[in-house]
């Protein structure tokens, strides 16, 4: 389809709404009891109320509606505050969605270029925002090139990768064992971006299909955000959902919720390969529903890059091959299934409503991040009803357990050696590497971060680890630069 015919996000959104309408398999329309319409906030237009907007293409008129902030976190932070507010009577029934149409964005920007007419109503701004709205990196990180998550997660890998002892290519191969499940899980999801299961060796092998974009991920490794994807979902009492004639093999329960963020700034924490905030968010999520981790059937674990995987299955507990034998996603990931900017989680959701459907009485856990591992959230779901009602647990005392771990502090500038932490390093499409990150560790224990354009440095961390070596980093008075 060419980009002047493509439909815009908001038309997604409206059929998404429709299809979650008509998948709750009620007698009369669940759309027209709708009391709050809560979008997660989309970036490939600008929408000032998409939640307003969607709601006229519908033909409802609800008491509110409201807006989440940037984070993937977003969806599943939504679901538990809508959740939370239907617990108190507050409202029977609220729709939450989104929708990204960033891949028919970037076609109609190539030659010959096409100037879409979208609309993007005439709205106020919608003045009911949820979520934190904080940027994700300080001025230090941003002026040291750690912005694009390309460029940061890498630097989470690496650390990992060394804590673990492997060579390069043993954590490739790890990696990739890892990532080839979620590429056969998008084969089977009819909903996914990508439908081809690849296997190990064509995730971690680089080819013209399967760049290398920032060692060390290659393409296959990475979020896909160029995709037109929509999902939404309805929420309700049971009482309200039975009025309206549900029928109980179509509902499942959100038994619990939480949510909390690591220390804000990548360069603050304590460490690259653990994440207090996952650990506290999810095992509270969990004791409110009365469970443990081994109750739990299958996770959809957020999925833009392999590190962020990693550090969940480690914040749970659990093996990273694959949870124990379990699946850790039900879409297939952002890689494959896809990642529309914040909206992923609504996805995982819906798919993990069919999964639960399917094996009724399981558990299901939904994760949910935002920024740089920095904001999370998690639901619990299952068709037994919870037997005290849905709980979400309080984000102060979640937050309070992850500010009281211990925190680093940003180097500043430096002059000096320091032994090298992680490192990320950026390459062109045509293979050349452009420019590295490297976090150090300076003799004080505060994390530097340094960078470095020299080509054959930067090939040298591609071919052997950097991670604990000592290197000189230097500075123009603005930034740090590794010595070579």
């Amino acid at each position: 389809m060419a980009p002047s015919a493509a439909r815009a996000p908001i038309e997604l959104l409206a059929e998404a709404c429709r299809a979650a309408d008509a998948d709750a398999g009620a007698r009369r329309s669940l759309l027209r009891d709708v009391d709050v319409v809560a979008i997660v906030q989309i970036v490939s237009w600008p929408y000032a109320d998409p939640g307003t907007f969607v709601a006229r293409h519908l033909g409802i008129t609800p008491r509110a509606t409201a807006v989440s902030t940037v984070g993937g976190n977003s969806p599943q932070l939504l679901v538990n505050e809508f959740a939370e507010r239907i617990q108190r009577g507050e409202l029977d029934v609220a729709l939450l969605g989104g929708a990204e149409c960033i891949y028919t964005r970037w076609r109609a920007r190539r030659e010959p270029r096409v100037e879409l007419m979208w609309e993007a109503g005439d709205d106020a701004p919608c003045r009911w925002v949820i979520g934190d709205d904080r940027p994700g990196s300080s001025d230090y990180e941003s002026a040291h090139l750690a912005v694009p998550p390309t460029l940061v997660y890498p630097l989470f890998e690496t650390a990992l990768r060394a804590a673990a002892g492997r060579t390069i290519d043993e954590h490739q191969r790890h990696v990739s064992e890892l990532w080839a499940p979620f590429s056969e899980v998008a084969a089977a999801n009819p909903h996914a971006w990508s439908r081809e299961a690849f296997t190990p060796a064509e995730i971690r092998t680089v080819t013209p299909e399967n760049r290398m974009v920032a060692f060390p991920y290659p393409k296959r490794m990475c979020s896909n955000i160029d995709v037109d994807q929509s999902a939404a979902l309805l929420l309700s009492t049971y009482e309200h959902a039975r009025d309206a004639g549900v029928p109980d093999d179509r509902i499942v329960f959100l038994h619990a919720g939480a949510s909390a963020h690591d220390h804000w700034f990548v360069t603050e924490r304590e460490s690259l390969t653990a994440s207090p905030a996952m650990r506290a968010t999810f095992s509270d999520a969990l004791r409110a529903a009365d469970l443990d981790v081994d109750d739990v059937a299958r996770f959809d674990l957020y999925s833009c890059f392999p590190s962020a995987v990693e550090l969940a299955l480690a914040a749970l507990g659990l093996d990273a091959s694959a949870a124990d034998g379990r699946p850790v996603t039900v879409t297939g990931g952002l890689g494959f299934a896809g990642g529309p900017v914040n909206n992923y989680p609504t996805h995982a959701i819906a798919c993990m409503v069919d999964a639960l459907r399917a094996d009724r009485g399981s558990t299901g856990l939904t994760t949910a991040l935002g920024w740089y591992a920095t904001k999370h959230a998690a639901g619990v779901w299952s068709t037994t009803p919870p037997r005290d009602g849905f709980r979400r647990v309080d984000e102060g005392t979640t937050q309070a357990k992850v500010d009281a771990q211990p925190r680093r502090v940003p180097a500043g500038l430096v002059d000096g050696d320091a032994i090298v932490e992680a490192t990320s390093v950026a390459v062109e499409r045509d293979g050349t590497p452009s420019s590295a990150i490297v976090a150090a560790l300076t003799s004080d224990g505060s994390r530097a971060l340094a960078n470095t354009r020299d080509v054959d440095a930067m090939q040298l961390m591609m071919r052997e680890p950097w991670e604990g070596r000592s290197v000189r980093i230097v500075n123009d008075g603005a930034t740090n630069q590794v010595i070579w």
